[in-house]
């Protein structure tokens, strides 16, 4: 085996390297390809959440969760959001059809682990597909709304570490994540709304993409607030099964979910975000009229 020599901040920042590059080269290229990354992210994904709450002494079944991503992701592809309640009532049945037939103890919690590994590990991040594939006749696509999101949450990172451990002094969940501090929450927002009207100057000044930059700015509050929530979420699931990191499957990062925790709620609320204030706003107008009639 070669030995590279390579400390672990080099080892970092190499891991994060690939995984930024091939992250980004498939959000760019879209359709199958980025099908194929999400496919990657599940699998992967879904295996360290069962190992985490296997340590807890929950046994939800990946072969249910695996099968209700599959279907997941090919109404996901296919873009036929009307049939995603039938799929998860179906799979939310076939996940208490495995308790049954199994007969394995706790069985509450394994299929209640179930059912949230469906949604957490599945249906959260497939919406990176509905959110590239946003448009309208101002946008083209949502590839914009992604790369503000991806910035937002690095300079959320990047704020919140430096800002944290130079004037870091109130903890902000001392429980879940003690070395997490309020400084460093608001440093990291402060990094990402600073990124957002960066991007916004480009956009409007360079590439004559006109966009308002309060809409760019309220798109970087929602990604900082929901990636801290989310990053703490996925602690507290770690620090309830009394495991450190997810895997070992990212060299120098620790394990998938440990990487991706910041963007598994992000990119929901964001798609949400995008389609009812940017891409589709008519129901706006409707309800202001409708306010104007009150009165």
């Amino acid at each position: 085996m070669i030995d590279l020599d390579l400390n672990k901040n080099a080892t970092r920042m190499l891991t994060g390297l690939i995984m930024g590059t091939i992250v980004l080269s498939c959000i760019m290229a879209g359709g199958i390809y980025l099908l194929a990354l999400l496919i990657f992210m599940l699998i992967v994904g879904s295996r360290e959440y069962v190992k985490i709450l296997n340590h807890k002494g929950f046994y939800p079944s990946l072969k249910v969760i695996y099968l209700t991503e599959a279907i997941l992701a090919t109404v996901v592809y296919f873009n036929r959001v009307d049939l995603v309640a039938i799929t998860l009532t179906i799979c939310a049945i076939c996940s208490f059809m495995w308790v049954l037939f199994k007969g394995r103890q706790p069985y509450i919690a394994n299929v209640a682990t179930t059912l949230l590994g469906m949604v957490y590990c599945g249906w959260f991040p497939l919406h990176l597909m509905f959110l590239r594939n946003l448009s309208n006749t101002k946008y083209d696509s949502g590839l914009g709304f992604i790369i503000l999101m991806f910035t937002s949450i690095l300079l959320t990172d990047i704020g919140g570490y430096y800002i944290g451990s130079k004037f870091g002094k109130h903890k902000l969940a001392p429980v879940i994540s003690p070395n997490k501090t309020i400084e460093g929450s608001v440093g990291g927002m402060t990094f990402a709304i600073i990124g957002s009207l960066l991007i916004w100057a480009y956009m409007n000044y360079l590439l004559h993409i006109e966009v308002h930059w309060y809409v760019m700015v309220c798109g970087a509050v929602i990604c900082t607030l929901f990636a801290q929530i989310g990053d703490l979420c996925e602690s507290l699931i770690k620090r309830d099964a009394g495991v450190k990191d997810s895997g070992t499957s990212l060299p120098g990062h620790g394990g998938f979910l440990d990487r991706t925790d910041s963007f598994i709620l992000t990119i929901p609320v964001m798609y949400y975000f995008c389609k009812c204030f940017i891409f589709h706003t008519e129901w706006m107008q409707t309800l202001g009229n409708f306010v104007k009639g009150l009165f």
